[in-house]
C-alpha cells in the first residue's frame, strides 16, 4: 500500500467542482440548529457529565518532536522515540482517530490533517494489532466533500480503517463538570462507543481567532449545534475541551505550518516548510511546542495557560524533557 497521492491541478479542479455544489447547500452538520432547552414541549434529554479519560497509565509527560521532510518518516521516528505505537495501541484495542477535515481543501493548502499521515497512522495501529480504527470528525464544511477533498476518506479506507461521518444520531448532550460553555451541548460520541483508545492529529496553523488551531483546538471538532457562538470566548472553550477530552495520544503535524490566513488558508504564500512532527501524551505541552513554529509563545495563546490552569497539561514543554530526533 502506499500514501495518499498528493493532488494534481486537474484532479483538484474536478474534485472541486464535484464538492462545490453540496457545499453551497449543505454547510454541514456543525450549523445545524440546536436547542440547550430541548424542543418546546418535550422533555430535555439528560446531559452525560463528560467523556471517558483515554489517557494510559505510565505514559504522561511523554514528547518527542521529530524534524524531517516526509511525514510518514517523522511519524516513525516520534513514535519510536515515545517507545513506539506499541506503548499506546495494544492488540485488541479499538482506536479512533480525530482529524481535522473541517474543510473541503486539498492536502497541498495545509488545512486539514494530511492524508498521508492518517494512512500511515491507520498502518501502524493495526500492525499493533488494533482490532479497529475509525477515521471521524464533523467538519465545517459538507463532510463528505471535505473528506473526500482533503484526501482524508481515501486514505483511511486504503488503510483499512472505517470513516464515520456526522450524522443527528451520533450526537449527545455533555456537560462538562464546572465548564461555563461545554454544558447540555451536542458532543459527537457516537463514534467513542466501544473505542479503548483516542488519537488526535491535526496540523499546525494560524488562526485568526484563537491565535493558532493546533491539537487542543482540533476536539472543537466533536461538537454539534450552533458552535459558532463560541466564538467570542474561543479561549476559555478550547481550555474546557483540553478538560473534556483527555487523549491516549497526539500528533501535530508541523511538516508545513499555516503561516498566515488561518483557519481556512488558501495560498501556498500562506505556508512555510517547518519541517517538524510533534506527537505527545500532554496537548497542552505539544502545543506550547507547536507554536513555536508560528513565532508565537504561550502567553500569545491565552487557551494554553488557561489550559494549564485547570489541570490538562504544561505549557513549559521543555520540563518534559522532549526526545529530538531528525532524519
Amino acid at each position: 500500500m502506499r500514501p495518499a497521492d498528493p493532488l494534481n491541478r486537474r484532479e483538484f479542479l474536478r474534485r472541486a467542482a464535484g464538492a462545490g455544489l453540496g457545499i453551497a447547500l449543505a454547510g454541514g452538520l456543525s450549523g445545524l440548529a440546536f436547542d440547550p432547552e430541548g424542543p418546546a414541549g418535550l422533555p430535555r434529554e439528560e446531559a452525560k457529565t463528560g467523556l471517558p479519560d483515554f489517557s494510559l497509565p505510565g505514559t504522561a509527560g511523554r514528547l518527542a518532536i521529530a524534524r524531517g521532510a516526509e511525514r510518514r518518516e517523522t511519524l516513525g521516528l516520534a513514535l519510536r522515540a515515545l517507545g513506539g505505537i506499541e506503548s499506546f495501541v495494544r492488540p485488541g484495542d479499538r482506536v479512533l482517530i480525530k482529524v481535522n477535515a473541517a474543510f473541503a481543501s486539498p492536502p497541498i493548502l495545509s488545512a486539514t490533517t494530511h492524508p498521508d499521515l492518517v494512512f500511515e497512522l491507520v498502518r501502524l495501529c493495526f500492525a499493533a494489532g488494533a482490532a479497529a480504527v475509525v477515521v471521524t470528525d464533523n467538519p465545517i464544511n459538507d463532510p463528505a466533500s471535505c473528506f473526500a477533498l482533503s484526501g482524508i476518506g481515501p486514505a483511511a479506507r486504503r488503510a483499512g480503517a472505517a470513516l464515520v461521518l456526522p450524522s443527528e444520531g451520533l450526537f449527545t448532550p455533555v456537560s462538562l463538570a464546572g465548564g461555563s460553555l461545554i454544558r447540555n451541548w451536542p458532543v459527537l460520541t457516537g463514534p467513542l462507543a466501544g473505542v479503548t483508545r483516542l488519537i488526535g492529529v491535526a496540523p499546525v496553523k494560524d488562526h485568526h481567532r484563537s491565535g493558532a488551531s493546533m491539537t487542543l483546538k482540533n476536539w472543537y471538532g466533536l461538537l454539534g449545534g450552533r458552535r459558532n457562538l463560541f466564538h467570542q470566548d474561543v479561549h476559555r472553550l478550547i481550555a474546557e475541551l483540553a478538560v473534556l477530552v483527555r487523549p491516549t495520544l497526539v500528533v501535530l503535524d508541523g511538516t508545513t505550518a499555516m503561516m498566515t490566513n488561518g483557519p481556512t488558508g488558501g495560498s501556498l504564500s500562506d505556508l512555510r516548510e517547518t519541517r517538524t512532527l510533534i506527537a505527545g501524551t500532554d496537548p497542552v505541552a505539544v502545543d506550547a511546542c507547536g507554536a513555536e513554529l508560528l513565532g508565537k509563545r504561550p502567553e500569545d495563546l491565552p487557551f494554553l495557560g488557561a489550559a494549564e490552569r485547570a489541570g490538562a497539561g504544561t505549557v513549559d514543554f521543555r520540563r518534559l524533557a522532549p526526545a529530538e530526533v531528525s532524519a
